[in-house]
This record gives structure tokens, C-alpha cells and sequence, in this order.
């Protein structure tokens, strides 16, 4: 029985975050299905949005146990907002040009000329497109979490819906 309030727990802790993204992620692929509608180039992704939002549910969970993310526990909410939405911004520029490098790297062997045709081939508009939209979402994630951190998750849902709606 211990297993199940575990695994319950981790459920409901990990749910927040998985939602959050889930929805921004759901809007990042909707962005790209718009723009590369323009060019005819058929687009899918909403599988990707689900999988990226329950990674990164779990990612931002785990980093936060972190010591270093807490990093201004004493002074107003927006260092730390602005600490963390930088790491995770950060993190997923770092990861995105990972993603975009791979490919390059199977079809020229090296770093320096898969690096070279990446920043040639690259539409570069669309991959900024893209961190500027993870900048807003983990800003407004940051914020969140922190106003939660700081006021508590009943009252932050009373101040957003008015009263104790699922509350338990």
C-alpha cells in the first residue's frame, strides 16, 4: 500500500508542470504547423508536445531539489523567477541545438563542419521564434511555481478562481 501513496503522490506532484507544458508545447508545435504552412511542409507533433511535457514535468521537479535552483530564498520572488527561467531557458536553447546539430554531425562526421552547415542550413528566425516562446512560458512557469512557493497552493487558487475550487 506504501507503493501506491508513492506512486499517487509523484502522480499528483508531477501533474502541475506536465499540464503547464503540455499547453505550452501544444502552442510551440501549433506556431511551427503555421509557419511551416506557408512552405507546404506538413507538420505533426502533438505526440512530441505530450512526451516533451511529461519530460520536462519531471526535469523541472527533479532540478528543483536541486540546491543551486533556490538560489535567493531571502529576496523578492523575481530573482529567483528570473534564476530559473534562465537555467531552464538556457538548458533548452543547449538542447534544441543539440537536437538540430545531431543530424548534421551523422552526415559530416565532425563537430566544426557539422557546426558550420548547422549555422548555414539553419532557418534561424524559426529556432529563435522558438526560445522566445520558451522564454515567456518558463517565465510564466517561474512565476507561478514562486507565487505557489511563497503563498501557498490553496491560496494562490483562491486568489485565481475566487474560492476553494479543488481544494481537498
Amino acid at each position: 500500500m506504501k507503493l501506491i501513496e508513492k506512486l499517487k503522490h509523484e502522480f499528483f506532484l508531477v501533474l502541475p508542470p506536465t499540464i503547464f507544458f503540455f499547453i505550452a508545447f501544444t502552442l510551440l508545435v501549433t506556431t511551427q504547423r503555421l509557419i511551416f504552412r506557408q512552405y507546404g511542409i506538413p507538420l505533426t507533433g502533438f505526440g512530441a508536445a505530450l512526451i516533451g511535457a511529461l519530460l520536462v514535468g519531471k526535469v523541472v521537479l527533479v532540478a528543483d531539489k536541486l540546491s543551486f535552483m533556490n538560489k535567493f530564498p531571502d529576496k523578492p520572488l523575481i530573482y529567483n523567477i528570473a534564476w530559473k527561467s534562465g537555467i531552464y531557458f538556457l538548458t533548452t536553447f543547449i538542447v534544441r541545438y543539440i537536437e538540430h546539430i545531431v543530424g548534421f554531425l551523422r552526415e559530416y562526421g565532425g563537430v566544426m563542419e557539422a557546426n558550420r552547415h548547422l549555422f548555414a542550413e539553419m532557418v534561424w528566425p524559426h529556432f529563435l521564434l522558438i526560445q522566445m516562446w520558451m522564454a515567456v512560458l518558463f517565465l510564466v512557469y517561474c512565476t507561478l511555481q514562486e507565487l505557489v512557493h511563497a503563498l501557498g497552493k490553496k491560496q494562490v487558487i483562491r486568489l485565481f478562481l475566487g474560492r476553494d475550487t479543488f481544494l481537498g
